[in-house]
């Protein structure tokens, strides 16, 4: 080793002799020259210091910025932001999810004109390059940067353009335009040496930005002409290539004009360039437009909100799992494929039942309140709903004060607006449009299977491109549609069903708060509060909704017919706290008062709770848990995640108790406030329980209802409590949600290809539990009947006296000959 450095050392020593020999000569010379020209000499040895220093510091950048940016062997790999894709259970693609939204087509997919159109367009040198154009980079220094003429254009090539679509820029303070371009121009010539001149193109097209953002050739076509890339006519192929100039500026609907200018010019260059004659040219130049555009190009249109919910389920769980680069998975990005458990024709099937009902009930709504002050449009309402909207938002980002904001929400514009007819355009101030909208009525719905927790239908809203909240999640006022777990719980309390409980109203005395088992309600309030008029604040006196009292219910009657003053007393005998648990035991979530008004619905609960927890009944008390996904496969098709084996199930409640309590909802869609499935809705035959719930002032109408195989929830109100109808008849839960819920269930039970929903019977009872309910519904008092004895003798008096003034004497026949026969005469 020693001999080796030995020998190195001495040709080192040989090769530095040399050159210093070679160079003995020109010092001299050097030398010379300085003496004679000290500061001519002394300039161009720091000229030559300088030029070298700047030759190794480029290179050295230029070795940098290559560390920076993807290797030729990655690019080779380079795959295009794919979008993932979401399906139905029977494999019906509903939507994607994108972070730019692009459909991939193959290069010999892509039309020649369009070809030639941005080859002539964007970079005329294209298939002579390799990735730089130095002429035009002259160019652009001649006519730009000396000139000051600005409409040359840039110099970029498709290659240098493609690089930068791939590669997004960064910050890099006052270098970020210096480094951010040097990284383009290398991995251009990456690309020219990894790819050829067509992979290039296609790559281009299927990832630079168009109008409205529309990434790729295929979606722009289907944006602006609603077809598909490969069916692109050569204006239509001229149009979309003119935009890439200035796809706001040249924006083919908003500007016509500028677009059409921008797509003769694309003409003027394919003539230049030879791709179309001169004729060719003047022929197409005098083309319209023909703009075929399609506003919904990047949604399937079925099930906005149920895609919403399924977004935010699988990001949460993509969080926790690695891609084979150990990268967390990207949503957006790597192109995974969704199945969910949605049924596209019950979903379908529920957004025609609202959209026939709610045009109905919203005509009627809109009669109703037609020459009243709308309580809605109060100062304060109108208030929060704009302080809570996007363009209020948007002019606060700007910002703009409150009264500049105001004076914005009062200017007159063209606005579009919802009408169950279809979007549209009015002369309106952004304030009157908050106004119109607050007073539509929403909707949310919910369907899903029992058994499985499967959710097989999902509807927020009446239209999510104007409506984004989901009322399937929010929370409003429960009404009345919470008595079973009231009813469930008096039951598992040990309350015979058969106990005849009294009508009557009954005055509850609010001076132990949150302590309602051991108040004692004959003593007076230890801290009374009364109003001006003199009515106990702290008294609470249920009423029933009809205003009837009187008699006494069995549980079952009591359930049937909705009875306040009954449920009430049961959440007073059996407790609170026993009831909140078993609805937190059920699913229900939320905060539920510790007060026995919640027997009522006073608590707010959410579509998708109260569907669970009336599921947990239909699946004889075992714990239901709703389910979106059954799968997630990766771009490759392998399985990531696999949801679709039964999920163990613990038993919430005992199936004697879950059987009785569907009993006695039968008979609440049998004979009870949702009678109106079998009488109006032809729903005969069929098992069907459930119960209807109508809150405070008929804000919120519900209705949940089940068979053996589905059960499915209807929620109808406004987004404010104030937007309701001013009498019960109207806004009561039998005439808001039900008819929701009964134009569903009526194609689903009938037609064939839903069959897998239809059939099943409820569990049949045990003989011990026919008999605990072989017992009166109700039992009328010593007054009722006495005053049903009299109005029935007062009706057979009545009937006595209408037969009495029907009898006539009934005249003896007359002779043919009898003078008193007038026919004679």
């Amino acid at each position: 080793m020693r001999t080796l450095l030995q020998k190195m050392n001495t040709q080192l020593r040989k090769f530095g002799t040399s050159i210093r020999s070679f160079l003995r000569p020109y010092r001299q010379k050097w030398q010379g020259f300085a003496e004679k020209k000290p500061r001519l000499a002394k300039f161009i040895k720091w000229t030559g210091v300088s030029i070298i220093c700047l030759f190794f510091a480029f290179w050295l950048f230029i070795f940098i910025i290559s560390l920076t940016v993807p290797t030729a062997r990655q690019l080779r790999q380079l795959q295009t932001d794919v979008a993932s894709e979401i399906y139905t259970a029977d494999s019906v693609l509903i939507g994607r999810y994108y972070d730019q939204y692009r459909l991939l087509v193959p290069y010999d997919s892509i039309p020649d004109f369009v070809i030639d159109a941005l080859v002539a367009t964007e970079d005329e040198r294209f298939y002579e390059h390799r990735g730089i154009d130095y002429r035009s980079w002259g160019r652009v220094l001649y006519r730009s940067v000396l000139m000051g003429d600005r409409s040359g254009g840039g110099g970029s090539t498709i290659s240098q353009q493609l690089a930068k679509n791939l590669l997004p820029r960064k910050d890099f303070f006052l270098l970020s335009l210096l480094v951010n371009k040097s990284r383009e121009i290398v991995t251009a010539t990456r690309l020219e040496r990894v790819y050829n001149k067509k992979q290039l193109l296609a790559l281009y097209l299927n990832t630079v930005s168009f109008p409205d953002n529309m990434f790729g050739i295929d979606v722009a076509a289907q944006r602006f002409f609603s077809k598909s890339a490969a069916s692109l006519s050569p204006e239509e192929g001229a149009l979309l290539v003119g935009t890439l100039k200035g796809t706001s500026f040249y924006h083919p609907v908003r500007n016509e004009e500028r677009a059409l200018q921008r797509r003769n010019v694309v003409f003027q260059q394919m003539a230049k360039n030879q791709y179309i004659t001169e004729a060719e040219r003047d022929s197409l130049m005098e083309t319209p437009l023909n703009l075929v555009y399609n506003r919904e190009v990047q949604s399937e249109g079925l099930a906005p909100y149920f895609r919403e919910y399924v977004k935010r389920q699988i990001e949460e769980m993509l969080a926790n799992m690695e891609n084979p680069d150990g990268d967390p998975y990207d949503l957006y990005t790597d192109g995974l494929k969704i199945y969910t458990t949605l049924d596209a024709g019950l979903q379908h099937e529920a957004e025609e039942a609202i959209r026939e009902h709610l045009t109905a009930v919203q005509n009627e709504f809109n009669q109703h309140w037609k020459g009243y002050t709308a309580p809605w449009h109060d100062v304060n309402t109108i208030d929060f709903a704009m302080r809570n909207s996007l363009y209020y938002q948007q002019l606060k980002a700007q910002n703009l004060n409150d009264e500049e904001i105001v004076e914005k929400f009062n200017e007159k514009d063209t606005l579009t607006i919802f009408t169950w007819d279809g979007a549209r355009e009015e002369v309106m101030s952004p304030l009157d449009r908050i106004k119109y909208h607050l007073g539509l009525l929403q909707v949310g719905f919910l369907s899903m299977e029992p058994e499985t927790g499967f959710i097989r239908a999902w509807v927020g809203g009446i239209d999510y491109d104007f409506f984004q909240y989901d009322h399937v999640r929010a929370k409003r006022q429960s009404g009345s549609v919470f008595k079973p777990v009231v009813y469930t719980q008096a039951l598992r309390s040990g309350i015979n069903p058969c106990q005849q409980i009294d009508n009557r109203l009954r005055v509850y005395h609010e001076y132990a708060k949150y302590d309602w088992g051991i108040k004692d309600y004959r003593r007076d309030d230890p801290e009374p509060h009364f109003d001006t008029d003199g009515t106990d604040l702290d008294d609470w006196i249920p009423q029933n909704a009809d205003g009837k009292y009187g008699g006494s219910y069995s549980m079952e009657g009591a359930l049937t017919n909705s009875v306040n003053t009954i449920t009430v007393d049961l959440i007073m005998r059996i407790g609170v706290d026993s009831v909140i648990q078993l609805a937190r035991d059920m699913g229900i979530t939320g905060d539920i008062p510790q007060e026995p008004s919640i027997a009522l619905g006073a608590a707010s609960m959410s579509v998708y709770d109260l569907t669970r927890a009336f599921a947990i009944l239909a699946n004889k008390g075992k714990m239901v848990h709703p389910r979106v996904i059954s799968q997630i496969l990766d771009h490759e098709g392998n399985v990531l995640v696999d949801f679709s084996e039964q999920v163990p199930q613990e038993q919430v409640i005992e199936p004697e108790t879950a059987a009785v309590i569907t009993k006695m909802l039968e008979s609440v869609s049998t004979m009870g406030t949702a009678a109106r499935l079998r009488w109006k809705y032809r729903l005969y035959g069929f098992p069907i329980a459930g119960k209807t719930g109508t809150s405070q002032n008929h804000a919120d109408g519900w209705f949940i209802g089940y068979t053996p195989k589905l059960v499915s929830g209807v929620w109808v109100g406004g987004d404010s409590p104030l937007v309701r109808f001013r009498n019960f008849e109207n806004g009561q839960g039998a005439a808001t949600a039900l008819p929701v819920w009964a134009l569903y269930m009526q194609d689903i039970l009938r037609k064939a290809e839903y069959e897998e929903w239809q059939g099943g019977e409820f569990p049949e009872l045990s003989p011990e539990q026919r008999q605990r309910l072989g017992c009166p519904m109700r039992i009328k008092s010593p007054e009722e009947m006495l005053a049903d004895s009299i109005a029935q003798a007062r009706q057979d008096s009545l009937d006595q006296l209408v037969i009495d003034s029907l009898q006539v004497e009934t005249l003896p026949p007359l002779e043919p000959n009898d003078p008193t026969d007038l026919g004679n005469r």
